[in-house]
C-alpha cells in the first residue's frame, strides 16, 4: 500500500467514473417502457436487448475486474496454473449453445424471470426452487464482493485511502463513495445501467490490453527476456511452502486437477444468476444463439491478459517485500511501465470493469430473492410494482452485505469464498440444464442430490488448507477410489447426478407424486413472436 497520490491517474480515473455514473443514472430512460414498475423492466431490461447490447452485458458481466486483476495474479503467483481460466472459458460457449437458447425460449413463454422460476414450473416444487435460490445469493455474494477488492487494488497502488492509515472511515472512505454510487445508479436505472456502462467498461479494456501486449514487452526487452525473467522467478522457493513458486509448465502431477478446474469452471458458468440475468434480457431466442458463436471473441483478450502475471514478474513487481499480495501486481505493473495518464485510463478500466458484474450481480440476486423468496414464501399475491420496490431494495441490501464482507474480512478470505461458491452453483446444474431436456428425474431426487452435492463440496472444501489458511485454502482434493487431485466441485456434481438418477428409479417404483409441469414441449424451441409464444410483459400494476 502507497502513501503518495499518483494525482494524474487519479484524475484520469475519476474523470471516467465521473463519466460512467452520469450514464448509469441517464439510463432510466434508455428504452424505457410505459410499465416502468415491473420487474421485467428494471430486473431485465424489458427483455429487449439486441445482440450487440446483450454481448457488451454478457461481456461486462462475466469478464469482470476481478477476472483483470486475479487471472494474470494467478500466473503471476503460480504460473502456467493460473491459465486454466483460458480453456475453461472456450470450452463453456458449446455447452451453453445447447441449453441457453431453450431456457430462453421456455422464460420467455411463461414470463420467468430467473432459473429457480423455471425449476418451480417445471418440477412444481417450490422446496427445489427456494433451495436454488438460495444457492445462487450465497454463491454470488462473494462474487460481488471481490469487485470490490477489485476497486481496492486500484485504490491501493494510486495511493488513495490507503496508507498507514488506522482510521478506518478515511482508509476505506473511496471505496464507500465508489459503493455508494454504484448503489445509487443501480436502484434507478435497473439493469439498464450496467448494459449501457458495459459499452464503456469493454472499450476502455480492449484499448488497455492491446497497448499492454505491445508497449510493456518492448519496454522489458521483449517477450524472450520477460519467459526467461519469469521461469528465473518461479525457480525461487516459497519460504511458506519450502517449494518453488510456480513453472512455465503445468506439472504432470496438477494436470488432472487443472482439468477438471477447466471442466467444472466451464460447466458452472452460466449457472450463475448473474449469467442468466444477462441471457433472459436478450430480445429473441437467435440473439442468445449468436452470442454463444461471438463471446469466445473475449477468450482471446483472457488470454493476452494472462500473459501480464509474466510482465509483472519480469519487471519485478512486488519482489524482496515480504507477504506481498499479488492482487496488487497488475495495476502496480500498469503504474511501473505506462505514462500516469494512461494508467489512469487501465486504472479507470479496471474500476469500471468492477461496478459492471457488481449491478448486475447485486440486481440478480434481488431478482432471485423477491421472485423465489419474498413472492413464492411471504407475499404469493404480491403486484408486478411490489415486486419491484422489494427487488431494488433487496439489491442494496446485498451490496451492502459484499462490502461488509470486503472490509471486514482479509482479502484471501474473500477470494477463497468465491471459489467455494464456484463448488455451489454447480449442484444446481442437475436440475435447470437437466430439466431443459427431461422431466425424467424426480423433484425429490433432485433435491436430495443438490443437498449431497452441497454438503460433500462444503465439507472438502473446509478440509483443505494453505500457507495462509487453515479452512477453505483451497478448491482441489484427492478424488475418491482414483486418488489424484481434482475439482471438488466437479467431484460433488458426480455425487449430486448418483444421488438425484438412484433416488428417482426409488421414487418411481415406490410411485411418489410428481409435481405439476406448466410447460409444454414446444416451449422450448420456439422463438419471440411464433405462435403459441407470450411476447407481451405481464400486466402493469394495478391491471
Amino acid at each position: 500500500m502507497k502513501n503518495d497520490v499518483n494525482g494524474v491517474a487519479l484524475g484520469v480515473c475519476i474523470f471516467f467514473f465521473v463519466a460512467v455514473t452520469v450514464m448509469g443514472f441517464l439510463a432510466a430512460r434508455w428504452r424505457r417502457a410505459e410499465n416502468a414498475l415491473h420487474l421485467d423492466e428494471w430486473g431485465l431490461g424489458g427483455r429487449s436487448f439486441g445482440t450487440w447490447v446483450t454481448w457488451f452485458l454478457l461481456g461486462g458481466d462475466l469478464y469482470t475486474a476481478y477476472t483483470f486483476v486475479a487471472v494474470p495474479a494467478a500466473i503471476y503467483g503460480a504460473g502456467a496454473a493460473g491459465f486454466f481460466a483460458v480453456p475453461y472459458t472456450i470450452i463453456t460457449y458449446p455447452l451453453v449453445f445447447l441449453f441457453l437458447p431453450r431456457l430462453w425460449s421456455v422464460s420467455h413463454k411463461h414470463g420467468y424471470v430467473t432459473s429457480s422460476d423455471f425449476i418451480r414450473g417445471r418440477f412444481g416444487s417450490k422446496s427445489l426452487s427456494v433451495a436454488l435460490a438460495l444457492t445462487g445469493i450465497v454463491a454470488t455474494m462473494p462474487y460481488i464482493a471481490l469487485q470490490l477488492v477489485g476497486i481496492q487494488a486500484v485504490l491501493d497502488v494510486m495511493g488513495v485511502g490507503g496508507g498507514d492509515s488506522t482510521n478506518w472511515f478515511v482508509k476505506d472512505l473511496p471505496l464507500l463513495i465508489a459503493f455508494g454510487v454504484l448503489a445509487a445508479y443501480t436502484y434507478s436505472s435497473g439493469l439498464r445501467a450496467p448494459a449501457l456502462i458495459a459499452f464503456v467498461k469493454d472499450a476502455l479494456i480492449y484499448i488497455v490490453i492491446a497497448v499492454a501486449i505491445i508497449y510493456i514487452p518492448y519496454k522489458l526487452g521483449g517477450f524472450d527476456d520477460i519467459f526467461d525473467k519469469a521461469g528465473a522467478a518461479y525457480k525461487v522457493t516459497n519460504p511458506a511452502t519450502g517449494k518453488p513458486r510456480g513453472s512455465l509448465v503445468t506439472g504432470p502431477q496438477a494436470q488432472w486437477a487443472y482439468a477438471t478446474l477447466a471442466m467444472g469452471s466451464a460447466m458452472a458458468l452460466f449457472l450463475y444468476p448473474h449469467s442468466v440475468t444477462a441471457v433472459l434480457s436478450g430480445k429473441s431466442r437467435n440473439t442468445i444463439r449468436r452470442n454463444t458463436t461471438i463471446l469466445p471473441l473475449y477468450s482471446l483478450m483472457l488470454g493476452l491478459l494472462a500473459m501480464l502475471g509474466f510482465m509483472a514478474l519480469a519487471d519485478g513487481v512486488g519482489k524482496g517485500i515480504k507477504g506481498y499480495n499479488a492482487q496488487l501486481a497488475i495495476p502496480q505493473l500498469f503504474e511501473n511501465m505506462f505514462p500516469s495518464w494512461f494508467a489512469g485510463v487501465a486504472f479507470a478500466a479496471i474500476a469500471i470493469g468492477a461496478l459492471v458484474p457488481a449491478a448486475i450481480m447485486s440486481i440478480a440476486a434481488a431478482n432471485l430473492f423477491t421472485r423465489n423468496i419474498y413472492k413464492d414464501l411471504i407475499r404469493p399475491n404480491a403486484t408486478p410494482a411490489e415486486e419491484t420496490r422489494v427487488s431494488k431494495l433487496a439489491s442494496l441490501v446485498v451490496k451492502v452485505g459484499a462490502l461488509i464482507f470486503v472490509l471486514s474480512m482479509d482479502k484471501t478470505v474473500a477470494i477463497n469464498f468465491q471459489l467455494l461458491g464456484g463448488i455451489w452453483i454447480l449442484q444446481t446444474m442437475p436440475a435447470i440444464v437437466g430439466g431443459l431436456f427431461t422431466r425424467w428425474l424426480h423433484r425429490w431426487a433432485l433435491l436430495a442430490g443438490w443437498a449431497a452435492g452441497m454438503a460433500y463440496g462444503t465439507w472438502k472444501a473446509y478440509e483443505q488448507t494453505s500457507p495462509t489458511q487453515s479452512h477453505f485454502g483451497g478448491n482441489s482434493a484427492k478424488i475418491p477410489g482414483i486418488g489424484e487431485l481434482g475439482y471438488i466441485g466437479l467431484t460433488a456434481f458426480v455425487l449430486n447426478v448418483a444421488v438425484a438418477v438412484v433416488l428417482t428409479l426409488v421414487l418411481r417404483a415406490f410411485k411418489v407424486a410428481e409435481g405439476e409441469d406448466e410447460t409444454a414441449t414446444p416451449d422450448y424451441t420456439v422463438e419471440a413472436g411464433e405462435e403459441g409464444v407470450t411476447a407481451d410483459l405481464p400486466a402493469p400494476a394495478g391491471a
